[in-house]
């Protein structure tokens, strides 16, 4: 499916919501502009509105979400520790102090995502909200033994984190009267976890989504074919990812979904069957990791 396909236009719904302030000075109009190639993890990108009260403070190649509600942000991943100074100068360049900053959530529990987890919680004072499986992650900063991944892990530990409420799947956390719903789907670690969450802007709501990555990685040695309950859990987590809620995708890594020109007017910004068709790719992904195995067995 075509890019343009995957995020064609979509009505919005749920109207009659409040209108929401949506101007900032210091979020960028063209954050694809100012990114241009660069993609690297921790390279430097503005911050920009992604729809009500939303906002992306992450790099030009991890996603990082800022959602303002009536009584603090909501922070979700931080990107790599050398990008936790860029996070929190991009919170303040939106005219938030970090201290406002009142809980912190996690798509998965790898370095490139969850490294800042500590200093960012260690700036701000904020309290971070995980499910079961990530939770040992965040706390140990070691990976957990059952990821496909854990051997290339080894060498990115991250430092420890706090972490204060651990939510079952379905559950959420809820402040200043929005919802943010858990999704545990274990595609890509054995935390992944995928948020979703209601914007309204002028009249108008949706449901945004953050899905986690479905791509299924591993260290060389690692063969999904030799762990059945590992290729379960996998395709599990994709039918999750496929299900939900999905007016506005966001991805964990922004080329994932063309977010960053969706942000700067570059595609529609929504579009229908977007998680379903997200999943679609993951699933396309495993089948042919296993088609690979097999035929290398």
């Amino acid at each position: 499916m075509s890019a343009k396909a995957l995020f064609a236009l979509a009505p919005l719904a749920l109207l009659g919501a409040s209108p929401a302030p949506v101007d900032r000075p210091g979020a960028s109009k063209d954050i694809a502009g100012a990114c241009g190639p660069r993609d690297g993890w921790s390279e430097p990108a503005p911050p920009a509105h992604i729809h009500g009260r939303s906002w992306y403070v992450g790099t030009c190649g991890i996603t990082v979400v800022l959602i303002e509600t009536d009584a603090g942000l909501v922070l979700i991943d931080t990107g790599p520790e050398d990008a936790a100074p860029h996070v929190l100068a991009s919170i303040k360049a939106l005219g938030f102090d970090p201290r406002q900053v009142k809980w912190m959530l996690s798509t998965h529990e790898h370095f490139d995502h969850t490294g800042g987890v500590a200093a960012i919680q260690q700036a701000t004072g904020a309290r971070l909200a995980a499910g079961a499986m990530a939770a040992p992650v965040l706390r140990s900063g070691k990976a957990h033994a059952d990821d496909p991944q854990h051997d290339l892990l080894l060498a990115y530990p991250m430092k420890p984190a706090r972490v204060d409420r651990v939510l079952r799947d379905g559950a959420a956390l809820v402040l200043g009267g929005t919802r943010f719903t858990m999704h545990a789907n274990p595609t890509h670690s054995p935390g992944s976890t995928s948020w979703t969450w209601q914007s309204c802007e002028k009249g108008q709501c949706l449901t945004i989504a953050y899905a986690d990555s479905i791509s299924t990685i591993s260290s060389d040695a690692y063969r999904f074919t030799d762990h059945p309950k590992r290729v379960d859990e996998a395709r599990a987590g994709l039918r999750v990812i496929e299900r939900l809620p999905c007016d506005l995708l966001l991805t964990p890594h922004p080329g994932g979904s063309d977010l960053l020109d969706r942000l700067s007017g570059k595609a529609p910004l929504t579009g229908p069957r977007a998680c379903e068709a997200y999943a679609q790719g993951g699933s396309e992904r495993l089948a042919g990791r296993l088609a690979k195995e097999a035929a290398t067995k």
